[in-house]
């Protein structure tokens, strides 16, 4: 059996009554993180422009989760809601994988779900299918690939293919060509981070769209790459010189998911900055640090994130959310780092911008040893300077929101309310939440969804619906 074959047979057949009561609840509490961002992250720029640009299809299938909760087309809104999702930087982490897999995967489950009035129990078990694809497929071609490809937008297509099939009820052969043609479309280069650019939400929202569009295709008998994963000009050996095909399958069927790995964001910026976030806000709590207190902020890091966020000079909010010296310094300054922090009068603000200027990142040998160990852990040390010549230093392996250090369901239905309820209303948000808490007892999403109380007020003044 190939590695393309194994993997797609268990994503399709994966059902609600196969997975643990643990994965069930991960499902749900991805998905509630997920909305909830999507929500906010529709009056993002990158958000509106999509919209903007593409236009309404005036074909009414599925919701996109923006201010009057307009409709359109499996597809659309699939695309919409998957850049929505990852437009904030504040949505979920499979750490081994490094991909976030709510952004890719859960859009196209929605959407579908609510287009072919399915059962919320099957949206949960497509969740778990799509998260088991992306982290595998994931961990295969990392960490070689990560260095050029944004794994979300590459390795998560997947995920969102597997979702889908697996919601359509597609069996092994067709979910196969549905890989095929998911894998082909795949893309997603780091080269925009230089400018602080747009393109990391057009990523997930591509994957969550190819992910749908593949899924159709297959169940129409769209044929594609039977080995798409392992053959010889197949994704895993394109995106790495020595692909780990092993992880593709390994331990499959063995009772823990990769969902169950699953990490959230308590700060609204890239995910290898949060370890050094968690040090510093403990720090700070504890010895009730003040910027001025401060001489020097060290912290050691290990390659990767090295690479992707240090930064000194970021350009943009967005280009801040990957610059882990601005991180820090926003951290000590205002005590969060939450979505307020990347405006463009948070990034100006002269306390920050003197205190980034003692933040030294540091790539350091016993953190990458610990990175390799375990991919698991993306940890750093840290090291406060203070002006009287005392050293406070912190290390952490697993930030709030990781599986050693969870948030927990109150925590996490305080974040979705405070994203979702300045777009849709308390009264909307609320049932939203209701419906994502007892999501297997739906018989048909787009039935509860449509009896949800979503009397949600008008686009803002100045928010156009596209």
């Amino acid at each position: 059996m190939t590695y393309t074959r194994e993997l797609a047979s268990f994503t399709a057949m994966l059902t609600y009554d196969r997975l643990a009561p643990h994965a069930r609840e991960m499902a749900k509490r991805c998905m509630l993180d997920w909305l909830g961002i999507a929500i906010r992250g529709s009056l993002e720029t990158p958000s509106r422009i999509l919209r903007r640009v593409l236009g309404p299809s005036g074909r009414s299938e599925a919701t996109v989760f923006a201010a009057g909760l307009p409709k359109d087309t499996v597809y659309q809104a699939a695309l919409w809601n998957g850049a929505a999702s990852h437009s904030l930087d504040f949505d979920d982490l499979h750490n081994p994988s490094i991909i976030h897999p709510a952004c890719v995967v859960i859009p196209g489950v929605f959407a579908i779900a609510e287009k072919e009035h399915a059962p919320g129990a099957d949206m949960i078990a497509a969740v778990c299918a799509g998260y088991e694809a992306s982290g595998r497929v994931g961990e295969s071609v990392n960490p070689e690939s990560y260095y050029f490809w944004h794994t979300t937008g590459t390795a998560g297509t997947f995920g969102a293919a597997a979702a889908a099939a697996n919601l359509l009820h597609l069996d092994t052969d067709r979910t196969i060509q549905c890989y095929g043609s998911a894998g082909t479309q795949a893309a997603g280069l780091w080269e925009f981070l230089k400018d602080g650019a747009m393109s990391k939400p057009l990523h997930a929202g591509k994957s969550a769209f190819a992910g749908v569009l593949a899924a159709y295709l297959a169940q129409d008998g769209f044929t594609a790459a039977s080995q798409i994963l392992e053959g010889e000009k197949g994704f895993c050996r394109a995106m790495s010189a020595t692909p780990h095909l092993e992880k593709l399958t390994e331990g499959l069927s063995r009772g823990r998911l990769k969902i169950d790995d699953n990490s959230f964001k308590p700060y609204a910026c890239c995910k290898h900055s949060h370890a050094t976030l968690y040090a510093l806000q403990t720090l700070r709590d504890e010895q009730d640090l003040k910027p001025e207190q401060i001489e020097r902020i060290e912290v050691r890091v290990n390659e990767i994130t090295n690479y992707l966020i240090n930064n000194g000079n970021p350009k943009t909010p967005y280009g801040c959310k990957f610059s882990l010296q601005y991180c820090c310094a926003a951290m000590l300054v205002n005590g969060v780092v939450g979505i307020e922090e990347f405006t463009d009068r948070a990034i100006a603000n002269p306390a920050v911008k003197a205190l980034m200027r003692r933040v030294f990142v540091v790539p350091n040998e016993e953190e990458e040893a610990i990175h390799q160990a375990n991919p698991s852990k993306l940890a750093s040390t840290v090291l406060v300077t203070l002006t009287d010549g005392t050293v406070l230093t912190r290390h952490v392996d697993f930030p709030k929101g990781d599986p050693d250090n969870p948030l927990s369901w109150e925590e996490a239905k305080k974040k979705f309310l405070h994203l979702a309820v300045p777009v849709l209303g308390q009264a909307s948000s609320h049932a939203l939440f209701q419906l994502i808490l007892h999501l297997e007892k739906a018989d048909d999403f787009a039935l509860a969804l449509a009896e949800a109380d979503l009397s949600v007020p008008p686009p803002a003044t100045g928010q156009s619906m596209i």
